[in-house]
């Protein structure tokens, strides 16, 4: 369980600083985005009041969606408890926890995720940002998909 939180917690503050750093020490805004390294990395603002990439955006209410947020931690936790897990396995549940739990904090303070993050590459132009929080959540839930079993299940052989 240490394991877990504290990849959540550094996650999550990871996110956080990110967020402080580039919008308001860099100063990123709507009129001011910075080219890192072109095409590859760009800080653009964004703010995301849907789901991923800003999916229903217009229609989904901001409770609504902290809540669904809080509901998958609350399985993922209650998941990695029952039921023992690889280290990696609570590694990869602590970072889509804290990632979760930033954009939860960000729909909390702004009404939207906050996002900076913009990447193209190979002649593709990437109209979506992202946030750190959100790597972190991809990168977990992939820990969780190679790296978690269920043990009970392995011993049956399903």
């Amino acid at each position: 369980m240490k394991l877990l939180s504290v990849f959540a917690f550094v996650a999550f503050a990871l996110d956080q600083v990110s967020k402080y750093l580039v919008i308001h020490v860099m100063g990123v805004s709507p009129l001011n985005p910075i080219d890192v390294m072109p095409p590859l990395l760009r800080f653009r603002y964004g703010e995301n009041r849907g789901i991923n990439l800003g999916l229903f955006g217009d229609g989904v209410s901001v409770w609504f969606l902290i809540v669904i947020a809080l509901a998958i931690c609350v399985g993922v936790l209650y998941w990695v408890m029952r039921h023992p897990q690889p280290r990696l396995a609570k590694a990869g549940a602590g970072l889509l926890i804290g990632g979760a739990l930033a954009n939860v904090f960000d729909r909390l303070i702004y009404g939207y995720v906050l996002d900076f993050l913009n990447m193209s590459c190979c002649g593709i132009n990437n109209p979506f940002v992202f946030n750190v929080a959100d790597i972190f959540i991809f990168a977990g839930a992939l820990g969780l998909v190679f790296f978690g079993h269920d043990p009970k299940a392995l011993k049956k052989g399903t």
